[in-house]
């Protein structure tokens, strides 16, 4: 299966290509997508552990988190910390699924694909 890296910063059309591949029945990873899942879920209580006060209702309050992280860059790598491997876990099982589903080429939406040395998951970018 070949795969395909799609990444950019703000405003370059990544949604737009996702939406384009998802149409043409090509499988996409969004890791945004997957973060916002996780911080409903599954890490908001490692966040929370981390950064007290960061949660409410058992989901990740974004704003909270901005406040204590953005600007902080030790704050910011202990989160990247917690995050990264979570969602590098959902996109590896996404692929797996993927692969033995038979498909043949899947894309995985990473907006920080080289700044997080990603480069090597993806067959083409």
């Amino acid at each position: 299966m070949i795969v395909l890296g799609l990444t950019g910063s703000i405003g370059m059309g990544k949604s737009t290509t996702a939406k384009m591949f998802t149409e043409a029945g090509v499988p996409v990873h969004d890791s945004d997508e997957t973060v916002h899942r996780l911080y409903a879920g599954k890490a908001a209580p490692l966040v929370e552990a981390a950064f007290p006060g960061t949660t409410a209702d058992g989901s990740v309050d974004r704003a909270k988190l901005g406040a204590r992280v953005l600007g902080d860059a030790a704050a910011l790598k202990k989160l990247e910390a917690i995050i990264h491997p979570l969602v590098r876990a959902d996109a590896d099982a996404f692929l797996a699924k993927h692969r033995n589903a038979g498909e043949s080429i899947a894309v995985l939406d990473i907006p920080l694909l080289f700044e997080t040395g990603g480069r090597g998951r993806a067959d083409k970018v």
